[in-house]
């Protein structure tokens, strides 16, 4: 699945009120070259305000995390119904078990075998930016 077309499609559906559990986000890829997408993700890591640096933007390593902030920037997060909406999401690496009895839905229109140029994979971009897999 492509991220951002994935992210969209999901933030559509917590707006309506679904509630949403999105198995194997590691295998979620990011179209682009790969090293100007790890170089921009690597940027935003030195990110740090004057003040206080310890307080500057928390930047997120992880895939779930990464995806989750995907799809937040694309909810109304200020108001009661994005807030609503971001709390019916929940993101997994792998397929848990207690989840295998759910029904299951896959987008065939926004795979990543559509892609004709380059790609990366979000665990790929995690791990570049120094996740351990924890």
């Amino acid at each position: 699945m492509i991220l951002g077309r994935l992210a969209s499609v999901i933030a559509k559906r917590l707006l309506q009120g679904e509630k949403i559990f999105v198995v194997n986000v590691e295998k979620t890829v990011v179209s682009g070259n790969p090293q100007s997408i790890i170089e921009e993700n690597k940027k935003l890591l030195n990110l740090r305000t004057l003040r206080n640096p310890s307080r500057g933007p928390k930047i997120h390593r992880s895939p779930c995390m990464i995806f989750k902030n995907a799809v937040r920037g694309m909810l109304p997060k200020n108001n009661n119904r994005g807030r609503e909406a971001i709390r019916n999401l929940k993101v997994f690496i792998g397929f848990p078990e207690k989840y295998k009895n759910y029904n299951v839905i896959k987008f065939e229109d926004i795979d990543a075998k559509n892609l004709s140029g380059k790609y990366v994979y979000l665990i790929e971009i995690s791990k570049q930016l120094g996740w351990t897999g924890g």
